[in-house]
């Protein structure tokens, strides 16, 4: 078996059993290409809203725990120190998330993507249940708390690579943003979704509100392990009537990019390395600009519940679906991901500041505006998580080889992850301050974020005057006859 750093698959994707059994009900003997699309964007959406409910119950029962009262507190959180323990078990989830999200991607092009994102789903099931289950042990050990989480944010870190490459298998270019702004809305709606279980499941026990999210995001990884299509290859699926092999070794090579207008009909078995997807033009930049933008997102998010109502905080993740919807549509009308990232960026900052200015005068314009701060905010990292990582991983520099997607994602989500650990934390220092001075920092770190996006806007400019149609080609020649293959990294 190869090692974690080889560029051989560890193991061969197959069929879902599942799948096998659906087919036994169709006249045909096989689902059809829209059937297995509607089935992958199903299963992706709702295992990513269970990842998100699964990450709820902590904000949740904080107020439990701190509480002061020996009927409410739960110790070692219910001292003086309380809140200072919680904000560490915080960063260490989201610390280990962010590296967790590298080496996850990296594994994810080398290993039967259901079968991974199935552990992923089930560990974080597993450790979700047991930060619960101190309820009714009765523990009060932080470490055992910490430890708890730290394993929690390393399953949650297989999520989002393998999702993202699960559907980019089975979305072109074509009509990726728009399908994938609509996909985005999990996040929001496992917010949703894992405020309500939990809150719900608190009056009978706090140790309720982790079980809860825990039993369904493990049911659902069941699901996912029986019925996920990872590729078309894999389960011989059709497209425009030409007819994919499924016993098509995983080693035949890829004849057409996924950024094409067909959908490729084989998947080559090497997979990239780490340091070579970093050089896939495009990753680089997008990758930096989600750690400023996701700083802004994350930072707005976490301490928005205490700059103003927790009610009212949520219309900011609402702005956010909307933002995410209109950045793929946008996306794909231009063709240019990195026009319209940037083009929500740099409307963040004026929405940031008018927000900050006029968002206390009355009731209705603090709605207005916490809204268009999430449509402004929160679409250009639904499009940059989304599309334009999905995108890159199957960049034409590639030549063919689709087993980028997993690291690419990960590498620019990961990327971000710091961001979104760093920025509540330098919130907290600084709103001690004023919050004036935190608006500020967000304002720049959005600023920052756009310019990060500079060439590969021009580069986008050029193509459309051109009449060139790839993605992230900053830095190399609009011409396929001149451009470096990516293959001598590999």
């Amino acid at each position: 078996m190869a090692s974690w750093t080889s560029s051989q698959f560890l193991y061969e994707e197959t069929k879902p059993c599942g799948i096998q059994f659906l087919e036994r009900f169709k006249r045909s003997g096989r689902l059809s290409f829209k059937q297995y699309q509607a089935l992958v964007f199903t299963l992706t959406f709702v295992a990513y809203i269970a990842f998100h409910a699964a990450r709820k119950p902590n904000s949740i029962v904080k107020g439990t725990l701190s509480a002061s009262t020996v009927r409410g507190g739960w110790s070692p959180f219910d001292g003086p120190d309380g809140t200072a323990l919680l904000g560490q078990i915080d960063l260490a989830f989201l610390s280990v998330y962010a590296v967790g999200m590298f080496v996850a991607g990296h594994l994810g092009d080398r290993l039967d993507l259901r079968t991974f994102l199935t552990i992923g789903m089930i560990g974080t099931g597993l450790f979700t249940a047991l930060f619960g289950v101190a309820f009714w042990a009765n523990f009060h050990s932080f470490y055992y708390f910490l430890a708890v989480q730290v394993l929690a944010g390393w399953f949650q870190s297989i999520g989002w690579p393998c999702v993202v490459a699960v559907l980019g298998n089975w979305f072109d270019k074509k009509r990726r943003g728009m399908i994938m702004g609509v996909w985005s809305a999990h996040t929001s709606l496992g917010n949703i979704t894992g405020s309500l279980l939990a809150s719900g499941l608190l009056r009978f026990g706090w140790g309720w509100s982790f079980l809860g999210p825990a039993l369904l995001i493990t049911f659902l990884g069941l699901v996912v392990y029986f019925f996920l299509p990872v590729n078309p290859p894999t389960v011989g699926a059709e497209r425009d009537g030409t007819e994919v092999d499924s016993t098509m070794r995983l080693g035949d090579t890829i004849t057409e990019s996924f950024l094409g207008s067909r959908m490729s009909t084989g998947f080559d078995r090497k997979a990239i390395g780490f340091m070579a997807a970093w050089k896939i033009p495009g990753v680089a930049p997008f990758a930096f600009c989600l750690f400023f933008t996701k700083l802004v997102s994350y930072t707005f998010l976490y301490w928005l519940p205490f700059y103003t109502s927790g009610n009212l905080s949520t219309l900011f993740d609402v702005g956010g679906v909307v933002g995410g919807v209109l950045a793929g549509y946008i996306s794909d009308q231009l063709d240019g991901r990195a026009i319209t990232a940037a083009g929500f960026i740099y409307l963040a900052i004026p929405a940031l500041f008018l927000y900050r200015i006029y968002g206390h005068i009355s009731l209705t314009i603090n709605i207005i505006l916490m809204f268009t701060s999430g449509v402004f905010v929160n679409g250009p990292f639904a499009l940059i998580t989304t599309a334009v990582s999905a995108d890159l991983g199957t960049h034409k520099s590639l030549k063919g080889n689709a087993r980028a997607l997993a690291t690419v994602t990960a590498i620019i989500d990961g990327t971000g992850s710091v961001g979104a650990a760093i920025g509540p934390v330098l919130t907290g220092y600084i709103s001690a301050i004023s919050w004036d001075a935190v608006f500020y920092m967000l304002m720049t770190a959005a600023f920052i974020s756009g310019l990060l996006l500079t060439k590969l806007i021009v580069t986008e400019v050029k193509a459309m005057l051109y009449g060139s149609t790839d993605e992230g080609e900053a830095a190399t020649s609009s011409s396929p006859a001149t451009r470096a293959p990516i293959d001598v990294l590999l």
